[in-house]
């Protein structure tokens, strides 16, 4: 099974998406300005709908296949 955490990661840097702070257990938060937004971002990303999820969150137009 193809984890997507790493890339989905990199993605949300390239289009400057960051770190904010560390949520409830493996959570992420993260900050979208494309969408002046709070982003949640789980730890280990596998199912490929939730990696798309959580860049339509942020306002990014890239999905995985």
């Amino acid at each position: 099974m193809n984890e997507f955490s790493k890339a989905v990661r990199k993605i949300l840097k390239e289009n400057g998406c960051y770190f904010l702070r560390q949520g409830k257990g493996d959570h992420e938060i993260w900050f979208s300005p494309i969408t002046n937004r709070i982003v949640v971002v789980d730890g280990t990303i596998y199912p490929r709908h939730t990696a798309n999820g959580i860049l339509k969150d942020a306002g990014i137009n890239y999905k995985f296949k």
